[in-house]
């Protein structure tokens, strides 16, 4: 009698989708709020842009969400998983030495972009 129920029922499963809809709802909404908060505090004052609508940060964050990747959780499958784990293989097969030679280059790469040219 107990064991049919225990599993959850269709009911069950049907309560779970409706609270599931009306959680992502308020969480959605929830985000669009925080992001024009956000922007309507920072980038007004910080680069001298307009303070933006609702719907404006709501539309910017569906955006974000389709160039950058999933939201949290999700972004496992992109393709920034990839070369992140191809990168990882290489580096444990790399030698100390092939690796301090790799931290050298990329060390020397980042200082060199990051100062003006000493033939200017």
């Amino acid at each position: 009698m107990g064991h049919h129920w225990r599993g959850g029922g269709k009911r069950h499963w049907i309560m779970k989708g409706i609270m599931f809809l009306i959680f992502g709802t308020f969480a959605a909404f929830l985000f669009g709020y925080i992001a024009m908060s956000l922007w309507n505090w920072l980038m007004p004052a910080v680069f001298g842009l307009k303070a933006i609508s609702y719907w404006q940060a709501f539309g910017l964050l569906v955006l974000s969400w389709i160039f950058f990747g999933r939201f949290r959780g999700m972004h496992h499958h992109g393709h920034g998983h990839h070369w992140r784990h191809r990168l990882a293989e290489r580096w444990m097969r790399m030698t100390p030495e092939e690796r301090e030679k790799f931290q050298e280059e990329m060390r020397s790469s980042w200082h060199h972009h990051g100062e003006p040219s000493s033939h200017e």
